[in-house]
């Protein structure tokens, strides 16, 4: 797996083979409609050229040579030689156009189908990549890498190209009719400046570099920021988080000004060395002219040809510091591309099918880290149709358990099995397809509540939406609002509150309507009486389901079939409420204390 960093250090590219990377959008094999596009492009590229440079130079030195002469009875020639100057300027920008318009389907498939496959890469990570990694400078990434492919196409077909095409015909030109010395001479200027121009460039490259490196930091604070918007609140944070914002707007601030000053000198270099060709060249040939070896026209021709390689000579300069930018942030995207997910479906992975849908830990080991294990020999049964609960300490590995079922992680010893199917040996889209969660924490998407109920399974009709809605018993609270289920609940669903989300999360299951069903601490972040309201609607979805319950708050499963114990990784205790209260053991000790603590907040009240 190659090293990703999204924290916005930029890395050096090698660009033979990140554009060898990209050539695959450009030439798509399932696209022959796009190939023929690229084709009409390219034969509008050569058309452009070849009226540029032999239509417009040579009739405006016909012109110019025709007027020289002083033959007035030559002047219709002449009028029609410069029209056909016009004509040939109009002409360029015409085909010019058309090739834009022609390319822009292409550069626009190319971005989406990149963009689009990054995505899909992105969710098939894992969850130890995405927590590792900040979502906003992630974002960033992928934002800079897809839109750099439709520039490299651009300017890779479109400038270079087309340059030393003309670069060869203006040569051809210059040998056959002024001789080896201005051909000599073109070159010389042609090589000088581009060596010119990597020099400096790569020099404000580290420049750039830098500046990047600073917009993605001060973007990831400032995402990092937004994100935790009621934490700031909750510490009285405003004032702190705005300076920390600004310290690195204003660092990235000083690194844009000097990347923009060195911006001067190169453009101020690049004119000296093509403005002295110019001067070289027309004067060589008004010296000709002076003794009578070359014509007024001659002195137009070459000022043009010139003139006109220099346009694209001068955004040459730009447009390698484009595609060096262009290979570092598509690098950076490819990088994203090439990691590996570290849960994979075994090749020729079979359906998980569910009949009964019990579950069994057989002597599960497993750690975030390699040197400190959560999980350490775990054996667990959730016979088909039992609720189980599991109660321990903090930190005892309860929301571990949750991740396996869902194949988050893999288990490093032991398996997990479901109707005697080993999870890791079946495909993970069947796996979660048949597992429910109500998570601690709902996060909702910034859409409607109906968009977010309807999250749990793709199609539902706006009946069956109802129906959840109501079995979740928010069913009357959606209907009574202004806009129902079209109700946006704002980021993160900060428009709802907490007993609300849980309904929705609740709903939303139910509509998934799995087999087997995972409530992880669901109601520990609720007051005692939402908490008793959504605890009768949670035991009311839980029956004919297979029922994994976790929980901090004993009072909440008390009618579990049977309770498990978690103690430093293993299970300490199990049996019913009323057997472990008996037992007199880690259970009873949590239960007494748990009362103790209800007791005085009742007194404080």
């Amino acid at each position: 797996m190659p090293p990703i960093d999204t924290t916005g250090t930029t890395v050096e590219r090698p660009l033979i083979p990140t554009v060898r990377r990209f050539l695959p959008y450009l030439w798509p094999r399932e696209a022959p409609r796009l190939k023929a596009r690229i084709i009409v492009a390219m034969v509008f590229v050569v058309a452009s050229k070849l009226v540029q440079v032999y239509g417009a130079p040579f009739a405006l030195q016909g012109a110019v040579d025709g007027m020289a002469s002083g033959d007035r009875s030559a002047a219709t020639l002449i009028v029609l030689l410069v029209i056909g100057y016009a004509a040939a300027r109009l002409g360029t920008v015409l085909f010019d156009n058309l090739r834009n318009a022609v390319f822009e389907r292409v550069g626009q498939d190319a971005t989406r189908r990149l963009a689009a496959a990054v995505f899909r890469h992105l969710h098939q990570l894992s969850l130890r990549f995405h927590l590792e990694r900040r979502t906003g400078a992630i974002t960033k990434v992928v934002e800079r890498g897809t839109k750099s492919i439709d520039t490299m196409l651009y300017f890779l077909l479109f400038n270079i190209a087309p340059t030393i095409l003309e670069l060869g015909l203006v040569l051809q030109i210059f040998g056959s009719r002024f001789g080896w010395w201005l051909v000599a001479s073109t070159l010389a200027m042609v090589v000088i400046y581009i060596a010119f121009t990597r020099i400096v460039t790569d020099w404000r490259q580290k420049l750039r570099e830098a500046m990047n490196d600073l917009d993605t930091g001060a973007v990831a604070h400032a995402v990092d920021s937004l994100l935790n918007f009621e934490t700031v609140k909750y510490f009285n944070a405003e004032r702190r988080e705005a300076e920390r914002y600004e310290r690195a707007v204003h660092a990235y601030a000083n690194a844009a000004t000097k990347s923009e000053n060195s911006l001067a000198w190169l453009n101020i270099g690049q004119s000296v060395i093509t403005n002295g060709m110019l001067a070289i060249g027309m004067g060589v040939i008004a010296w000709g002219w002076s003794t009578g070896r070359f014509t007024p026209g001659d002195v137009v021709l070459v000022s043009t040809l010139l003139s006109q390689l220099f346009r694209p000579l001068d955004m040459l300069g730009w447009v390698y510091r484009t595609i060096r930018q262009g290979v570092i942030d598509m690098g950076a995207m490819f990088d994203l591309l090439d990691t590996g997910a570290e849960v994979r479906d075994v090749t020729g992975a079979p359906p998980l099918v569910v009949d009964r849908a019990a579950v069994r830990f057989e002597n599960v080991v497993f750690g975030y880290e390699p040197d400190r294990a959560i999980l350490k020999g775990i054996d667990l049964d959730v016979p088909a149709g039992a609720t189980v609960a599991i109660v321990g300490h903090s930190g005892a590995g309860k929301s571990t358990i949750a991740r396996l079922m869902f194949r988050f992680y893999d288990v490093q010893g032991g398996r997990i099995l479901i109707d005697g199917q080993d999870i890791s040996k079946v495909q993970q889209e069947t796996l979660r397809a048949a597992i429910g969660i109500v998570p601690q924490d709902t996060v909702l998407f910034n859409d409607t509540i109906g968009y977010n109920i309807a999250y749990g399974r793709e199609g539902a009709t706006e009946e069956e939406i109802a129906n959840a809605a109501r079995g979740a018993a928010i069913g009357d609270f959606i209907e009574s609002l202004t806009d129902g289920y079209r109700t946006r609940v704002g980021e993160r669903g900060l428009k709802l509150s907490g007993g609300e989300k849980q309904r929705v999360a609740i709903a939303r299951t139910l509509l998934k309507n799995p087999p087997i069903l995972i409530l992880d601490e669901a109601t520990s972040a609720l007051d005692s009486r939402t908490e008793a309201e959504i605890q009768a609607t949670l035991e009311a979805i839980e029956r004919g389901r297979t029922t994994i319950v976790i929980a901090h708050r004993l009072s909440t499963v008390v009618h579990a079939d049977r309770i498990v114990v978690l103690e430093e990784g293993r299970v300490a205790e199990q049996g019913t409420h009323a057997q472990l209260l008996r037992a007199g053991g880690i259970y009873a000790e949590m239960w007494a204390r748990q009362a103790r603590e209800r007791e005085e907040a009742l007194a404080a009240e």
